[in-house]
């Protein structure tokens, strides 16, 4: 399992041309299983991404294919993690780890 932090960068004044192939791109995401969760980071810094276990090398390949990623207006940083322990409430994750 990974969370990708997505934090803006110096080119953010970009966003708002690029949003709607962001969320086209974060919706391919989810449709394919990928994604498990989105949103926005506090304090208007970004966003981050639970992504289900995947091969690092691919869910990197996906990440590099966000268009706020490809015109710089974001900085990934995508963070691997073993999940242990669960809400029960959200046991269903321990099938995408």
């Amino acid at each position: 399992m990974f969370v990708v932090f997505l934090k803006f960068t110096e080119k953010k004044p970009l966003a708002a041309a690029h949003m709607e192939a962001h969320q086209a791109w974060l919706q391919q995401g989810f449709d394919e299983g990928a994604f498990l969760a989105a949103g926005s980071l506090e304090g208007g810094q970004g966003g981050a991404i639970l992504a289900a276990a995947q091969a690092r090398e691919a869910l990197e390949a996906r990440i590099a294919a966000d268009p706020f990623v490809e015109f710089g207006v974001v900085a990934a940083d995508i963070t691997g993690f073993s999940l242990a322990r669960t809400d029960p409430k959200l046991a269903f994750l321990r099938q995408a780890a």
